[in-house]
């Protein structure tokens, strides 16, 4: 009986992938290939050029835009790289997850106990498994999966869960191009030796194992529809070209000496020759994608090339990173600041889109997310939304295929036209929460000394036509327009309240003076009595309103997670239930300012931690 059944499912499984042979028409099902730059900026790729022109070369993304619809104002999810994809690929937005910032799973704690006054709160370590994601929902409509490059969507790049848990039938994880150079940047360029791993190919540029790992996974997978999500490595640091010629191009266009130190590099501005030749390098396989679409045949359209049944989406993961310690990458002016900050050039990111139906050379003003892919590949394939996975970006088919400078074709849950986002990144020292809705941005700081609001008018007419006013977000009308300010503040936090943001943390042991830091209570002691636990404390002035218990059940491990479960405050005590299989817990302890006390006190990230430091969390721990 089992037998029989287990012939019938593979019959039913071979009806629903067996390629369409010979069909003159369109196939239904269209393919999808999701291209994502690792911190690629706004204004480094040549078709965004806004003001001074940008010194990267990027023809092949310049003709892709060229083919659809480039987005003037596309953001990302988030400010930085995990939250961004997990994002994208379940459709909820990083606050609802609990997924704001790269990393976590760590109890509270500040980065720097003596020199930050606000802490993170608790955020998740990883996309959770129960999220259906596009390439789940695709394969219950006959699509095949494929993931190449990068998925930090998990605690750590090797942490459960993979591509392969979450519904790709394909994954490759090779760094390519990507992979450090040693012993230093200035050595180890690539050849045209066949043994050479980054050999050169006859345009000049090194071999990128994960666009080869692309290339094959469309090879092998043609005769279906197929979802390809290629996270690319680039142009993420380490910084540096394997191509010796490019390097020396740019030296030579930027003007710059050839370098003989491989240490930083400290010109400001876009005039780094080694991150020049990354983008180019990464415009390079972009365009090997596209090429190979454009010249293989579809065994599902016979007389037809893939391209012409296939979408393609481009975008980034967050905005530039302009600098890190030592070395100046790039700059995303006129937008100011860059990745780890909700500013605009945190978020403002390279949109395109083109496909069947889309009309070429098309420029569009309408604000779109990442967080819109999930439905528009939805609409696309014609594939049912998983009825347990609430999507938080709109639909963008309609106004790719009617028009898309019209912003009424963009609709968000309630059928109303969508005319505002909202950005939640209470982390490091950015510590802000924005919103913006129609051309008017505002920032909410949680960081003191800072203005608590900042409002921004970054268009006038906003949409069509979208006059440019304040993009650099330079004049702070805050103080000018109060009740504009106060109206979106109560927006903005309607809005994260409605997501159940979590919200950061006083640092009682920050080494200067706040207000109220004097008067945080004390924890006494605790105990235990089977999966019930408590702890005591003494109030010093302040009164403690509310408590939470983080726990782990893989203490000691290398990807060591934490969790939070709720706790009660009782009289002079907080107590809660442990989960099973919890192997170590801390209290935490908030009181009436917000100040947050942990019980046993925890190691700041700069010294514990994920492979942030070299002391876990569990080790400072109570035991269970």
């Amino acid at each position: 009986m089992n037998f029989i059944r287990k012939t019938i499912l593979l019959l039913m499984s071979a009806f629903i992938l067996c390629p369409t042979g010979g069909a003159k028409e369109r196939p239904q099902k269209p393919n999808v290939v999701l291209l994502l730059a690792d911190d690629l900026g706004w204004q480094d790729v040549n078709c965004y050029d806004l003001d001074a022109p940008t010194p990267m070369e990027t023809p092949h993304i310049d003709a892709l835009a060229k083919k659809g619809v480039l987005f003037r104002q596309g953001y990302s999810p988030a400010p930085t790289c995990a939250p961004t994809r997990c994002a994208i690929m379940s459709g909820r937005h990083p606050a609802v997850a609990q997924k704001t910032h790269v990393v976590g799973g760590n109890p509270p704690t500040p980065y720097n106990k003596l020199a930050h006054p606000i802490m993170d709160p608790w955020y998740s370590g990883r996309m959770k498994l129960e999220e259906v994601t596009i390439a789940e929902a695709l394969r219950t409509n006959g699509y095949v999966s494929g993931h190449t490059g990068k998925w930090h969507m998990a605690i750590d790049h090797n942490a459960f869960p993979q591509p392969e848990d979450q519904g790709f039938a394909f994954t490759r994880h090779d760094l390519g191009e990507s992979r450090a150079m040693r012993p230093h940047r200035l050595t180890g360029f690539a050849t045209r030796d066949k043994e050479d791993p980054f050999q050169l190919d006859a345009d000049g540029f090194p071999k990128d194992q994960t666009t080869v790992d692309a290339i094959q996974f469309m090879q092998e997978n043609k005769a279906y529809p197929f979802f390809l999500y290629y996270a690319a490595w680039l142009v993420h640091t380490p910084i540096h070209s394997r191509s010796k010629k490019l390097l020396e191009k740019y030296c030579k266009k930027l003007d710059v000496p050839y370098p003989t130190d491989p240490k930083g590099w400290l010109l400001e501005g876009q005039r780094n020759p080694y991150y020049c030749a990354m983008v180019e390098m990464f415009d390079h396989y972009v365009g090997q994608i596209i090429q190979y679409l454009e010249q293989t045949d579809d065994p599902r359209w016979p007389g037809h090339k893939l391209v012409e049944n296939t979408y393609v989406i481009f975008t980034s993961d967050n905005g530039g990173m302009e600098k890190v310690p030592g070395e100046i990458i790039t700059d995303n002016y006129p937008l100011d600041k860059g990745k780890i900050n909700a500013k605009e050039g945190g978020v403002r990111v390279p949109f395109i889109i083109v496909g069947p139906q889309i009309k070429p050379n098309q420029e569009s003003n309408v604000m779109v997310n990442g967080l819109d892919f999930y439905p528009t590949i939805l609409s696309w394939t014609g594939t049912k939304k998983p009825k347990k996975q609430n999507l938080d970006g709109s639909d963008l088919s309609d106004l790719l295929r009617q028009n898309p400078k019209a912003a009424n074709l963009v609709k968000d849950k309630n059928e109303k036209t969508r005319n505002a986002m909202v950005w939640h990144f209470p982390h490091g020292v950015a510590q802000q929460s924005t919103l913006r809705v129609d051309g008017w941005k505002l920032i909410f700081n949680y960081m003191p000394k800072r203005p608590q609001l900042e409002l921004y008018q970054l268009y006038e007419n906003y949409p069509n036509p979208s006059k440019r006013t304040d993009i650099e977000e330079a004049k702070n009308l805050a103080d000018k327009m109060p009740e504009k300010a106060e109206q979106m503040r109560k927006e903005l936090f309607r809005q994260l309240n409605a997501m159940q943001a979590s919200y950061p943390y006083r640092n009682p042991h920050f080494k200067h003076p706040l207000p109220h830091k004097d008067n945080v209570c004390q924890a006494l002691e605790n105990g235990r009595e089977g999966a019930k636990v408590w702890a005591r404390f003494k109030e010093r002035g302040s009164k403690v309103v509310s408590g939470q218990i983080v726990y782990t059940v893989n203490g000691g491990h290398k990807s060591e997670e934490w969790y939070l479960t709720d706790a009660k405050v009782k009289g002079d005590r907080l107590i809660g239930i442990l989960p099973k299989d919890t192997t170590h817990y801390v209290f935490n302890l908030v009181d009436e300012h917000n100040f947050l006390v942990s019980y046993p006190d925890m190691p700041d990230m700069m010294s514990g931690g994920n492979g942030r430091g070299k002391a876990k969390y569990s080790a400072k721990a109570l035991k269970k």
